[in-house]
């Protein structure tokens, strides 16, 4: 009876929460609010502090934290060698500069503002200087600025202060006043562990996840990359916890391990939906856990920083933003931007209260000081919009972080796909290639072409892999596995791409006429009247007659083709077959 309760109660309290969660994020979303934002109100609402609805807020974050360690996953699989050595110097400069100095400028306000001790400003200010990725970059995406070089400095910002939590949990942890954590290693033996814990990753990752992924890729069992790309993150995370050092640097390391595979973009798209579910599910608990009465006890205190916390971020990376050489409208508009406390503010706060740093009214308040700062930033870039934009140029829209800066994907990447990417590659064009065929993969590599795999019809895929900032999508896969569904699906998610499609034969040319694909190619006409032409030269046609069979040839295919088209009938138009052979043609 007791389990049949507590399940009835988990089914309860998890179809409120959701339910909640739905209602507050799409409220949100519609007010241009962000979904964290939603998330967070939807988990107080539904709280202890006010409706009651739902409770036990602590053991829900327990397994909520899993989306923060899946986020930290993705942020690995995102740091291939190439990308970071074309954003070295705004991620390592820029963000190093950003998160030290506002990290800094905050701690003294806190200290000086709310009169607490030295590591307690510490634990509050450094986290504070971390600003919110889940509600920055779906705002540069919307306002067509991700792959401008305005977007490329936030987005490099945002990566390192993403980063940066891993070395700013072990400072909270090495300032703990927990009798706990003091009876830990020495910090020496700490650090010795952490770094073979990260050779040990590094190297299990050589030598067994690859092998694997290789292994699941050879088999097609698409569902098994769910499976093993959960479970390198859990083990990865649990080898660090066992040896006492933090679970998010554990995934994060298993993401680097697989950020230059070629699996890379099909265990985003795989991955992505946990993350999107627990991560959502996390801010539903933290915003169960804030402490409202405190809150109402002191409003003046919470809005007072909060405005605090703007204006002093706002003004640091505007200046760092001059600093770095960048026009001031482009430094106030960064500025005001990433002026946010962000989603691991609370993950540090947690960490600060647990090492007796802070107490949990201080951990509520500062929560709710980050709130209260996420609210504001839309207003922000709305109100100031006039006086800090500048004109995005066309030429400034390629090349960003996005996808590797992929202008075109190609999906196939057999002896056709191979002379249409060769062909883009040798006009400058960036290209991000995508197969399912692990020995193919292989040897491309050989030849230095970087192919992932994955299967490039699922629109979750194609999305990690920048579609939705590409200019042209190519399918150019063997046999007749292109659907004009498919091609629909494709146009309606990713409507500023350009569809191409190599057709198998005459059958698919005709189902696919009607599709939204720019251009739809016959694969063998091109190569078969190559052939032919070269044979009625062998035969000594002269040049003229040639080109007068190809153009015959031509004009009554076209011909017949547009009559198939219009009455849906392969057998149609016939006598234009005979005119030209006595057999019949369907390629």
């Amino acid at each position: 009876m007791h389990d049949a309760a507590e399940a009835t109660s988990l089914l309860r309290d998890g179809s409120i929460l959701l339910g909640a969660g739905l209602f507050f994020v799409l409220l949100f979303r519609r007010l241009g609010l962000g979904a964290t934002l939603g998330y967070l109100v939807a988990g107080a609402v539904v709280g202890p502090q006010l409706l009651g609805l739902v409770g036990d807020a602590e053991s829900k974050i327990g397994i909520a934290e899993l989306g923060i360690t899946l986020l930290l996953f993705i942020v690995g699989l995102e740091l291939n060698p190439t990308r970071l050595w074309k954003l070295k110097k705004e991620i390592f400069a820029v963000g190093l500069v950003q998160v030290v100095a506002c990290g800094l400028a905050i701690t003294g306000v806190v200290w000086l503002g709310a009169r607490f001790s030295v590591p307690a400003a510490f634990a509050l200010g450094l986290p504070l200087a971390l600003s919110s990725t889940a509600q920055v970059l779906p705002m540069l995406q919307s306002s067509g600025r991700l792959r401008t070089p305005f977007g490329e400095r936030a987005f490099s910002i945002l990566l390192f202060q993403d980063l940066s939590i891993v070395p700013l949990i072990t400072i909270v942890a090495a300032m703990s006043r927990n009798p706990a954590d003091a009876q830990g290693p020495p910090g020496w033996i700490l650090a010795i562990e952490t770094v073979a814990a990260i050779g040990g990753l590094i190297v299990a990752g050589r030598f067994l996840l690859r092998p694997l992924f290789r292994l699941i890729g050879n088999l097609g069992e698409r569902e098994m990359f769910v499976f093993a790309g959960l479970f390198t993150v859990i083990a990865s995370a649990a080898v660090m916890e066992l040896l006492g050092l933090s679970t998010a640097l554990g995934a994060f390391i298993a993401g680097v391990m697989l950020a230059d595979s070629p699996y890379r973009h099909e265990l985003e798209a795989d991955v992505e939906p946990f993350r999107s579910i627990l991560l959502g599910l996390f801010f539903l608990a933290v915003g169960m856990m804030l402490n409202l009465h405190a809150i109402a006890e002191r409003p003046l205190f919470v809005a007072g920083m909060a405005l605090a916390l703007i204006a002093t971020k706002a003004l640091v990376i505007f200046l760092i933003g001059l600093a770095f050489r960048m026009p001031w409208r482009g430094a106030l508009a960064l500025g005001l931007l990433l002026s946010q406390g962000g989603e691991f503010g609370f993950v540090l706060f947690a960490a600060a209260q647990s090492g007796q740093l802070i107490a949990p009214e201080a951990a509520s308040l500062f929560g709710a000081i980050i709130t209260l700062s996420m609210a504001t930033t839309p207003f922000l870039m709305s109100a100031t919009r006039r006086f800090r934009a500048e004109p995005i140029a066309k030429d400034q829209e390629r090349d960003g972080p996005t996808a590797d800066g992929a202008n075109a994907i190609i999906v196939g990447y057999g002896r056709f796909g191979q002379t249409v990417g060769q062909i883009l590659a040798a006009s400058d064009v960036p290209v991000t290639l995508i197969d399912t065929d692990i020995e193919m993969i292989d040897i491309a590599g050989e030849f230095g072409a970087k192919v992932y795999y994955g299967d490039g019809t699922r629109l979750d895929l194609l999305r990690q892999a920048g579609a939705a900032e590409a200019e042209l999508i190519c399918f150019c896969i063997d046999g007749d596995q292109i659907q004009p569904d498919t091609v629909e699906a494709v146009h309606e998610a990713f409507p500023n791409a350009a569809i191409y499609v190599r057709a198998f034969d005459r059958r698919a040319l005709v189902k696919l006429k009607n599709s939204p694909a720019r251009y739809v190619v016959r694969e063998v006409l091109e190569s078969a009247v190559k052939m032919a032409r070269l044979a009625l030269d062998g035969l000594g046609v002269g040049e003229g007659d040639i080109d007068r069979a190809e153009q015959m040839y031509r004009s009554r295919d076209k011909e017949r083709l547009r009559i198939q088209i219009e009455t849906g009938d392969l057998r149609a138009a016939r006598a234009l077959v005979a005119e030209q052979q006595p057999w019949g043609n369907d390629r």
